[in-house]
């Protein structure tokens, strides 16, 4: 592969200042395809129409203008180049391409070239543009990397991957040698992967000068950026056109979605061109927006022209390609995208002409001191108001909607958003770093650092879980816990299956933890019918024993959607599963940890269940106080309620609720509901969790049963043996050595 860059290009000698002459050269490549025909460098076929049909295109974007100022850099001596830009102008499809020409004329002899995104769906959506720019098959030359699903192979050269797939290529590769350039695209995101790789790629530099790292982010950002990779080259990319027009309105009688549905039908009500760009605070909202601007425009005029509605947030999956897809030939379809957070810096459409937006956003905010997430409904911060404000930006100009006034603007909302390191439990994250030998946190370099008390919170986290030495390093439970894709207490969950026999059946639990919630709200009229139907699969042990039974139904339905649909669960979801689960067995199988053959459904089989479940999760216990579902925190005083689709509640006739229950997730907010709850004795949870974790929680009557109950085991274990139960004694012994091994 001798050519490079732009085609038609001779081919490329290695050597400074080459990729610069071949840019003079080809600043009018041949797109009447004149005399012979022109190859792709990259798979040595001709270039087809299309490719020069999307070359004009590419051609108009506001960042072709710093191309040669972009290759002058990175033919350069400088490792780290940073590009800054307004969203819109297509940074995250040319630059890729501009670095794999780079990396073509060195016949990648440094490596491959590699772009993170902060959202997965915004890999697997730019990889297929880039592929079609570059009139290569995705899968082969390009390809994307995101959690459960990999479409690359040995002839990628370019590929996009989120940005938590390559921290964790990390630990097998810490210098990232396959790689001759890393591209950080949208790193004023500042997801944690990004942040930590940011500081990360800095030590890497200093081992491999050959490698670049180019980190893209937007204007507001760029001056912090800048002082934190010591002052490097900057590559300004100029707006897409004029600035829109902005309109404020205060949303308070009606309400933000009502007055965002009103917005949306007066703009094609007035049939302005362009389409519609809504931001909202969250999926809940998306949803509820999208059923009233559907219901609404049933009513309008015919004449105004179809109004096409599509909700854009991760839930969606594939489905976000639709918001790219051709529109009709008659051209009188409008658009709504009806968004969140996701679409603050991805996702751009150059049609856009209208943006609403509410100003608010629902983020989860983990709060170390009671080990829980909050949902939290704030502001949005003034770079995304003004993110957002771009993407009506061009020529001719368009319009934003804010609907909130502009004292709001001023006095309420914060100058950016806060980082995610600062809102996010960390103790997977201390886990990948002590994977890569970082003892201290103070070795990593942060943009912002991590608050002292989560980073402690996290430790103790660990340690509980004996993941830690007495030196603060890995252990050896901590260095397998590591290879899993999973959360930590689930990972030592997983590991304490293969004590207790039950790890076909905590495997599959575990990857239906891991993906998205299978439950999908059924229509009104088949509520009644769909409960029904659900009950059949309930398991009296618990909800972690129900989500066993569906994906095994699943399964013995042979994936049928006609099954999905009839119990209202999500057949893609319970896909992902499978894929999920494959991928932790595969793991398991690599570093040889024991698989036990399946046993699900038997008495022993549910207490195995349980004692792996609570070695992982017995910081994620609580108690009923009142016998009537108040459930309190071991950990702290909030109080909780079992979720409306607990096996508990669902189950007929009505029973007990169970005393001490084990949970999944718990996020304070309106319901203050738990999710994924099953029923444990605290004898076992005596018996499991560590004596120090339950001496340091704070007091309680709670507290106060767990310590009775542990005074009454010690001093079981410390009568001596008589002659008459030696036999029984000396397997009760072998037995607390088998339970304990994993603490």
């Amino acid at each position: 592969m001798a050519g490079c860059g732009a085609p038609g290009s001779p081919p490329r000698q290695s050597g400074p200042g080459s990729a610069l002459e071949e840019e003079e050269e080809d600043d009018d490549p041949a797109l009447g395809c004149d005399g012979d025909l022109e190859v792709n460098p990259y798979d040595g076929l001709p270039f087809s129409s299309r490719y020069y049909e999307l070359l004009r295109q590419r051609r108009e974007l506001p960042v072709w203008t710093t191309k040669y100022s972009f290759m002058e850099h990175l033919e350069g001596n400088s490792g780290i180049i940073l590009v800054s830009g307004p969203p819109g102008t297509g940074k995250s499809t040319q630059i890729p391409q501009w670095c794999a020409e780079y990396a073509l004329s060195l016949q990648f002899a440094h490596g491959l070239v590699a772009c993170t995104q902060p959202h997965s769906l915004a890999a697997l959506s730019l990889s297929l543009r880039v592929a079609d720019e570059m009139d290569l098959n995705l899968g082969h030359e390009v390809g994307y990397c995101v959690p459960h699903e990999d479409c690359c192979t040995t002839e990628t050269i370019l590929r996009y991957c989120s940005d938590e797939m390559l921290l964790r290529e990390m630990t097998s590769d810490p210098l990232l040698r396959q790689y001759g350039v890393v591209v950080l695209d949208e790193a004023q995101e500042r997801t944690v992967p990004t942040d930590v790789l940011l500081g990360l790629l800095k030590d890497v530099l200093r081992q491999r000068p050959a490698l670049k790292v180019v980190v893209v982010t937007s204007p507001a950002m760029e001056e912090r950026l800048r002082a934190f990779c010591g002052d490097p080259p900057v590559v300004r990319v100029p707006g897409p056109g004029p600035p829109p027009q902005l309109l404020y309105r205060d949303p308070l009688a009606r309400g933000r979605i009502a007055a965002a549905c009103q917005a949306v039908l007066d703009i094609h009500r007035r049939q302005e061109p362009g389409h519609i760009l809504l931001f909202l605070a969250s999926e809940e909202e998306i949803a509820e927006c999208c059923g009233a601007i559907q219901t609404e425009a049933v009513a309008l005029n015919p004449g105004l022209g179809p109004l096409l509605v599509l909700p854009l947030h991760p839930g969606v999956g594939r489905a976000a390609q639709k918001v790219y897809e051709a529109l009709e030939e008659s051209g009188r379809e409008r658009r709504v995208i009806v968004t969140h957070w996701l679409a603050d810096s991805s996702f751009s459409l150059g049609t856009v002409r209208f943006v609403i937006d509410s100003g608010l956003e629902l983020r989860n905010v983990y709060n170390p001191r009671i080990r829980a997430e909050s949902q939290v409904l704030r502001p949005i911060s003034k770079s995304q108001a003004e993110s957002r404000m771009q993407r009506a930006a061009g020529s001719p100009p368009g319009t934003c909607l804010r609907l909130y006034s502009e004292a709001f603007y001023e006095q309420r909302l914060p100058p950016s958003p806060a980082p995610h390191v600062s809102e996010t439990s960390l103790s997977r994250l201390v886990l990948l770093l002590k994977r890569l030998d970082i003892a201290d946190m103070g070795q990593c370099d942060f943009l912002d650092r991590p608050a002292p008390e989560s980073l402690m919170q996290a430790l103790e986290d660990l340690d509980y879980l004996a993941a830690l030495d007495d030196d603060g390093n890995l252990s050896e439970v901590g260095i397998i816990m590591s290879e899993f894709p999973l959360d930590p207490q689930l990972a030592k969950a997983l590991i304490a299956s293969c004590e207790f026999d039950c790890v076909e059946e905590m495997v599959s639990l575990a990857a239906m933890l891991t993906a998205s919630p299978c439950f999908v709200p059924p229509s009104t009229h088949l509520e009644e019918a769909v409960t029904m139907r659900r009950r059949a699969l309930l398991h009296p042990d618990g909800d972690h024993f129900t989500l066993i039974n569906i994906f095994n139904a699943f399964q013995q339905h042979k994936a049928d959607e006609g099954w999905c649909r009839k119990h209202a669960v999500s057949g893609e979801a319970l896909r992902l599963a499978g894929i999920v689960r494959a991928e932790l067995l595969e793991v398991m199988q690599r570093i040889e940890l024991p698989v036990s053959p399946p046993a699900f459904g038997t008495d022993a089989n549910v207490l195995n269940i349980q004692r792996a479940l609570i070695s992982g999760y017995f910081l994620k216990v609580a108690r009923d106080i009142d016998g009537s579902g108040n459930y309190v925190m071991l950990t702290h005083k909030h109080v909780a309620h079992l979720p409306p689709a607990c096996c508990y509640l669902l189950r007929q006739p009505p029973q007990r609720l169970p005393p001490w229950v084990l949970y999944h997730e718990f996020t304070i907010s309106q319901d203050n509901c738990l999710r994924v709850v099953s029923e444990i004795q605290p004898q076992m949870l005596v018996e499991l969790a560590p004596q120090y974790y339950l001496s340091n929680l704070p007091p309680s009557e709670s507290r106060d049963l767990l310590m009775e109950l542990r005074e009454k085991v010690v001093a079981v274990e410390d009568v001596p043996a008589v002659p008459e139960p030696l036999g029984e004694a000396a397997g009760g012994e072998d037995e607390e050595r088998e339970v304990c091994v994993l603490q």
